[in-house]
């Protein structure tokens, strides 16, 4: 039989776990936030300064540091993914901003390609899809857990038709990865969202773990929007 006491008890329950991935979400998009300024700042900077893409690039191709610079964030990704448990939140925060400012200098060159109006409309419309689709995969009651798998793959098959794209150059091909691509990171934005609440119903606040997992929640949405930009990018991009 179900008192009132029972019926109260239950209802503050379900709050406080509200409670606790609103503030878990929150912090995670705060991250993601204070990342992608770190790496907007970083790509105006370095595409201003012709000392610092001289340093990345020159005409006989890209330097030994541009190389670093475009490969390294891979790395980042692995430590901080496989590090989990390993490096302290302290640690692991740093890794990301390094990552982040790393990933900006890559960019870089997106403003040397593309006019600053496109770019910047691009990303507006970015970050709109972005919300669009946060929202759904926040406030959805549909279990999108049996999409995930198929979404890892696609992205799988994006990598691999990218590479084998760099042999082939060939632009239809391209125009379908890119269209793909869109995509496979809009419904993961939803699917990474979902799954991050889902994790931070069940999260201790302010305990060491829970920070972590908010800084790799971070990095998670931040790779979703950072893809979505570059591969709309491709459509709406004019060159110089």
């Amino acid at each position: 039989m179900i008192t009132k006491n029972n019926f109260y008890q239950t209802s503050q329950a379900g709050l406080g776990t509200k409670s606790l991935a609103r503030n878990f979400i929150s912090n995670v998009f705060s991250w993601m936030g204070i990342a992608l300024a770190l790496t907007a700042f970083t790509a105006y900077y370095f595409a201003n300064s012709p000392e610092l893409i001289s340093s990345l690039i020159t005409e006989n191709g890209m330097t030994l540091l541009g190389w670093v610079v475009m490969l390294s964030p891979i790395g980042f990704v692995l430590a901080m993914t496989l590090g989990f448990q390993r490096f302290s939140i302290g640690t692991l925060t740093i890794l990301f901003g390094v990552y982040s400012v790393l990933m900006g200098a890559s960019l870089s060159f997106i403003l040397l390609i593309y006019t600053s109006s496109s770019v910047f409309q691009t990303f507006a419309v970015t970050a709109g899809m972005f919300g669009i689709m946060a929202f759904v995969g926040y406030t959805t009651k549909t279990d999108l857990t049996k999409f995930g798998s198929i979404l890892m793959m696609g992205v799988i098959g994006l990598v691999i038709a990218s590479l084998v794209n760099m042999f082939m150059k060939s632009a239809t091909f391209d125009y379908i990865i890119s269209f793909i691509g869109v995509l496979i990171f809009t419904g993961l934005t939803a699917y990474d969202v979902q799954t991050l609440k889902r994790i931070g119903t069940g999260a201790e606040y302010g305990a060491e773990n829970t920070r972590k997992l908010v800084i790799l929640g971070a990095l998670r949405l931040y790779l979703d929007f950072i893809n979505l930009f570059l591969f709309l990018l491709r459509f709406m991009g004019d060159r110089k």
